[in-house]
């Protein structure tokens, strides 16, 4: 049987301002209903698979247990202390794989790439399993329809089937004259970054090849401790490994290499031009989701969530509207959009990083308002959560209930404040706020204070393995 394997740590910031730190593209609805890490566990219904194994940085460990849960969920859920690249994480999940003394076929794929045609991606995890199975390393190349610039390239070898390749070698991104030569050739596909084998056969290349990584994996999973639905890694073991991705540690240089051809609409959505690419338009080839009034405006892009956008006389253009930024920029530029999050980044702002909705285990807020000594949330608590038992240095909080009712914890006291009720916490008071009803909390909380930020948050009991 298949274990598929997630990897859903990748930050996108490209797609910036919807994509952020943490909340980035894999856990976005861009292109249809479900998120991308929901499509991409989707797309394995009717294969022979196991639930899938889930790779993620801890900041990201709850949006992956939600996201997952009500879609068939995740085997497991293995937190990366920090980013290392794709040759660790995959080491961490074949360590893990293989604990039990099993061998399984593990399918590499990533949480953040769109596929339109789940029929022919299947097709070809099935071309591969053989390969896999017989102790190849496969590779899954992309069927180009364009010479791209934007990816790296596989030169397929000898024939070893109708559906399978050697690989004779793998290329960096080419300029635009090479990356036609590639097109017209036929034998260089685009590289996915998807990959299948045996647990075994990854590790003894990587042992090979980079003995170094694999000797840091086996310690970092070794001192491994389970942490709710969680696996956390060592953070200091993990440390001590290399960053190295898979192509050059183990499949540039395997004599084990396979390709497999994939033509499944595929892509990595790297920017706001391939989503427009990727999406259905309009007659006047603009794609436009929310609010949207297009005028005399043609192959646009216009991403919209609480407030009417319009156009008027625009080709080309992207436009993205969130609650706290919006980009305007044409399709030509959208891969310098990094260079707006660095801007940011340097400028010591917060919109690179964090959205003003932001969801949490128990629900979300929604930083509707702020000043020099006052901040107003809305606030969303899911039925049966509870915050964490806390307290905060510097500053005091007014609670106001919409809908729903509260249980409060307030010092010594629980009580329930309901509709049209408030409640006041002053500064060093511990203090919890609870749903214990059937349907969504909804409040209003007014901060006052000298200090509003997020780390001013002392937590003395967490159900989600939060508190200090």
């Amino acid at each position: 049987m298949i274990l598929p394997i997630i990897m859903a740590g990748g930050s996108g910031t490209r797609l910036w301002p919807l994509s952020r730190q943490l909340y980035p593209k894999q856990f976005l609805n861009i292109i249809g209903e479900n998120t991308m890490l929901q499509d991409t566990v989707a797309r394995l219904e009717g294969l022979d698979v196991k639930n899938p194994l889930v790779i993620c940085n801890n900041e990201h460990r709850f949006l992956v247990a939600e996201q997952l849960r009500g879609k068939g969920g995740a085997g497991e859920i293995i937190l990366e202390p920090e980013g290392r690249n794709t040759a660790p994480a995959i080491a961490l999940a074949a360590l893990r794989a293989i604990e039990n003394g099993d061998d399984p076929l593990l399918l590499v794929l990533a949480a953040d790439h769109v596929i339109l045609n789940t029929k022919a991606f299947q097709s070809s995890v099935k071309a591969a399993e053989k390969f896999a199975s017989d102790g190849s390393l496969v590779t899954f190349g992309i069927v180009a329809n364009t010479p791209e610039t934007g990816y790296g390239y596989i030169n397929r070898g000898a024939e070893l089937s109708e559906t399978a390749y050697k690989v004779a070698g793998f290329v960096e991104k080419p300029n635009l004259e090479t990356a036609r030569k590639y097109f017209e050739s036929g034998d260089y596909y685009w590289n996915s970054g998807m990959f299948m084998f045996k647990a075994s056969s990854f590790l003894a290349e990587l042992e090979q090849f980079r003995p170094d990584i694999l000797d840091a994996c086996r310690r970092s999973v070794a001192k491994a401790q389970q942490d709710l639905d969680f696996i956390r890694i060592d953070k200091e073991e993990f440390a001590q490994c290399p960053s190295e991705s898979i192509d050059y540690a183990v499949m540039e240089k395997t004599e084990k290499a396979v390709v497999v051809p994939m033509d499944a609409g595929w892509s990595d959505i790297g920017s706001w031009s391939a989503i427009w690419d990727v999406s259905d338009k309009d007659d006047n080839g603009n794609r436009t989701l929310g609010d949207v009034i297009a005028e005399d405006s043609k192959n646009c892009l216009v991403h919209g969530e609480d407030r009417l956008v319009s156009l008027l006389g625009l080709e080309d253009i992207v436009v993205v509207d969130t609650k706290d930024a919006v980009l305007v920029a044409h399709k030509s530029k959208v891969q310098d959009v990094k260079k707006i999050v660095e801007k940011l980044k340097s400028s010591d702002r917060s919109e690179w990083k964090i959205h003003r909705e932001v969801y949490r285990p128990w629900g979300k807020y929604d930083s509707i308002d702020m000043g020099e000594r006052y901040q107003a949330k809305r606030i969303t608590v899911k039925p049966g959560a509870k915050l964490s038992v806390q307290m905060h240095h510097h500053r005091a909080e007014h609670w106001v209930v919409v809908s729903g009712t509260a249980s409060v914890t307030n010092g010594e006291k629980t009580f329930l404040v309901s509709e049209n009720e408030s409640t006041y916490i002053p500064i060093g008071q511990i203090h919890a706020l609870e749903n214990p009803g059937k349907v969504p909390l909804e409040l209003i909380e007014v901060q006052t204070g000298s200090y509003l930020g997020e780390d001013d948050i002392v937590r003395f009991d967490d159900r989600y393995g939060r508190a200090d």
